[in-house]
């Protein structure tokens, strides 16, 4: 398992640690290869639509490996994906999701959510880049 506790827990660190530096309040989410989640945290005061969002958003970076902005573009009407959701409710079509990779195979995927979509792409990537350096 690639994913342990410890380091779910640095992944946390790195979340909490780069939106305090923005200055919002988020819940973040870690969910393993399968879809399975490992950890939810919500700190201070992040929205409450982020309980349910968050978790959407790492199950869906994990099980389709992709970020969830994507399989949103690809959801769209005539999109590859097209009602992908209708299949999976789980699937969740909103920015903040994504897949983490390890020796080119997925290990799972993070949900981040707070308050804007760029707000919370840019935690996710700088979660991901914590995480590509400790599996190194």
């Amino acid at each position: 398992m690639i994913l342990t506790d410890e380091l779910c827990d640095k992944l946390c660190a790195a979340a909490r640690e780069k939106s305090k530096e923005i200055g919002i309040d988020i819940s973040f989410a870690v969910y393993d290869e399968n879809g399975l989640p490992r950890v939810y945290r919500r700190y201070g005061n992040a929205l409450v639509l982020s309980i349910t969002l968050v978790p959407g958003k790492a199950y869906t970076a994990a099980v389709t490996q992709c970020k969830t902005k994507e399989v949103a573009a690809c959801s769209a009407e005539g999109g590859s994906l097209m009602a992908i959701q209708t299949n999976d409710p789980k699937i969740t079509l909103v920015a903040g999701g994504y897949p983490l990779f390890c020796n080119g195979k997925i290990a799972g995927g993070i949900g981040v959510g707070g308050r804007t979509e760029e707000q919370d792409c840019i935690i996710a990537e700088y979660v991901v880049s914590v995480f590509e350096k400790l599996i190194k």
